[in-house]
């Protein structure tokens, strides 16, 4: 998965490498949580790699709700509405 991250990112340097494995196994640890899975299913590889990259673009932002700049202004929500929807395919169901 670092490869696809790297390519997703634009990065062909290795430079980067220990800080995209931690974000990848921390968007790995969030999508098994959310989830409620103990195992990625291999259709959400994808998801997984986005919510890294989500992380990678947001460094720098930790505990920020919304930023701008100049005329720009981005909220900054902790799960992409389409890495959510992905997942939701994928929760376990529990019962209370």
């Amino acid at each position: 998965m670092l490869e696809r991250l790297k390519r997703r990112l634009e990065l062909t340097d290795s430079s980067r490498d220990a800080l995209l494995e931690d974000l990848l196994e921390d968007a790995l640890s969030a999508a098994l949580a959310y989830t409620g899975r103990s195992e990625l299913p291999a259709a959400l590889e994808g998801a997984v790699c986005e919510l890294a990259a989500a992380s990678f673009h947001l460094l720098g932002l930790e505990g920020v709700s919304a930023h701008a700049e100049g005329s720009v202004s981005e909220s900054v929500d902790g799960l992409p509405p389409r890495v959510r929807a992905v997942l939701d395919m994928y929760r376990v169901g529990r019962v209370m």
